[in-house]
Parts: C-alpha cells; structure tokens; sequence
C-alpha cells in the first residue's frame, strides 16, 4: 500500500527522512480493526518523529500520521483515537501510553490497523477531513482548556503563536465555550484570522495586554515562554503542551512564578472520553476544525515542508 514515512533520522533536516512509496498492508491481529483511511492530518509530532523524537532507528521504516478518520471492516464511518497502551487495548493507570507512530505504525497510509478500543464513531455531521483534525491537536487544546486550565465562562485566555493547529483549535473551543480569547501572532494575517475565528482581540509577540489573563495556552516554547508568564493574573495558570521554538527559555521567570503562585501544568493529547467528548461538542456547537488545506497522501511532503516553514493557519490534511 502507498504510504508517508520515516526512513531514516535526520535531526537537522528531517524531511530528508521522509519517504513516499510502497509499506506492507497491516496483517489482522485479535482485539485490532484495520481501517481504510479516509483523511489523516498533519501535526507537528510527525516532524519530531522525523528528528529521532520518540523513537528509535531499529523502529525504522514508521508511516508517519497520529490522526485519521475512515471506514472499519464492518463499515463504520470511525475516528481513531492515537493514544495507546502498552497492552494495545486502552491505558491502564500504570502502563505506559504510546502515540502511533512511536511503537505503532501510522495513518499516512491507505489503511491503518488499531485496537478496536481506540475507534469512536464518527458524527454524521462532520466530514472525513473534519474528523481527522480532532484526534491530536483539537484533543490537545480541548484538554488544555477544560481540563487543566481550570477556566470558566467568562475568565480570559491568552493563546500564543495563532495559526498552528492547537492555537487555532484553542480558540475555536474557547470562543464557543463562552471564555475571552486573545492570541499572539508575528504574522499580521494570522492576528486578523485569529480574530476572526473569535479571539477578542490578536497581538505581535511580546505585546503588552490589555490586562492580565486568567490562563495561557503554550505551544511555542523558548520564544515566548516570558511574555507567556507575565501575561498572568496572580493564581493564573500556564498550561504548556509543545514547544516548537525549544525549550530552554532564556529567562524562565522562576522569581515571578513563585512571587505570585502561578501555576504550570504540562498538557499531552487526552483520553478517549476526553475525544468523545470534544466530538459531542463539535455537533452540539456546530464549530469545526480549521483546515488550511487538503492534499493528496502523493503531495505528503508539500503538505511538510509548509508545516515546518509555519506557512499555515488551521490543519493540513492528506486524503488517499
């Protein structure tokens, strides 16, 4: 079958490891459903993978790919849940949790196998494109923001780097969930976009705010872990998920940290119930996943080299 993957680890220039050719057909296993892949987005784990992040050269060949959303055996329009366990059948409380494409094979392929616990049904409202942008980037703004930011209506968020796929889900999600969205941007599009979609109001990084928030939403890292910090309300939280700029900030803010008891909470994907949920509120709510573009599983790397150039507002999806 047609696949996008990792051959070979290349930290300094990953898309040098990626590869687009032929892989083996996932062979059935029991407690595993092999899915025809409809759609399959793009995010950023799948360049850190290519950098040797996670994984391992004796995993080598790995088809990249965490999201997808397709058909089951049975004919089931499913959205595949990435997180899985040790034991492939869900996470227990002391097992450790694996995201495809680390120990298992993923969904850039024309057919993708998984346990038959991580499939969830896909709304009839959302298409196949929708409903391959939830599982890692929306799941993860989605557990930033309702689980560990411990916001309520009407508090206020300050999202950096709008235009990556958890910035922008971060405030699709908080706009709809009645929170005061606001976002960073160095790109003055991306801060129009930013408020288009809802934020209240977009800013260059580094900004002063008009006041100090209640939470922030860090995917970026090094470059605005400070402004992040003294962005926040005494008591305020900052919930960090990513750091794409690196992640060694040059001033870590530690004095102000603890002078003013913020508090900071590490975020990675969430739980099946957790995308259950996130699925229910995209047909109750009727919002819907950002997609900057579709392309082809033959234009994978097109759809790489954008998304390590940050030229992109919203999710990049590939289709078979």
């Amino acid at each position: 079958m047609f696949a996008a993957y990792a051959s070979r680890i290349d930290r300094d220039q990953p898309l040098n490891g990626l590869e687009l050719g032929d892989r083996p057909a996932p062979e059935p296993r029991p407690g595993w459903s092999t899915v025809r892949v409809k759609a399959a987005s793009l995010n950023h784990h799948d360049l850190w993978t290519l950098r040797g992040v996670g994984i391992s050269e004796d995993r080598l060949p790995m088809i990249l790919g965490c999201d997808a959303a397709g058909i089951d055996e049975d004919g089931n329009e499913v959205v595949i849940h990435s997180v899985v366990g040790q034991s492939g059948h869900g996470v227990g409380p002391r097992e450790p949790r694996s995201i495809l494409t680390e120990r298992y094979q993923g969904t850039f392929a024309e057919q993708v196998s998984v346990p038959t616990w991580n499939l969830l049904p896909k709304p009839a409202g959302l298409t196949f494109e929708q409903a391959a942008c939830l599982p890692t980037s929306w799941l993860t703004a989605y557990r930033m923001l309702f689980t560990n930011a411990g916001v309520r209506p009407g508090d206020s968020v300050l999202v950096q780097g709008a235009g990556g796929g958890v910035a922008t889900a971060a405030i699709v999600l908080g706009k709809a969930a009645g929170l005061r969205m606001y976002a960073t941007s160095r790109d003055e599009a991306k801060r129009k976009r930013a408020v288009e979609l809802g934020a209240v109001d977009a800013f260059e990084p580094g900004a002063r705010l008009p006041h100090r928030v209640d939470a922030v939403i860090e995917t970026v890292g090094a470059a605005t872990w400070s402004h992040s910090v003294k962005s926040l309300r005494p008591g305020g939280t900052l919930v960090i998920s990513g750091a794409t700029s690196g992640d060694r900030p040059s001033h870590a803010e530690l004095t102000r940290i603890f002078f003013l008891e913020l508090k900071i909470v590490g975020s990675t994907m969430g739980t099946k119930d957790e995308l259950e949920d996130l699925l229910s509120f995209c047909t109750t709510t009727g919002i819907r996943p950002v997609i900057d573009d579709v392309l082809p599983l033959d234009r994978a790397r097109e759809g790489f080299e954008r998304m390590a150039a940050g030229d992109l507002f919203g999710k990049i999806v590939l289709t078979g």
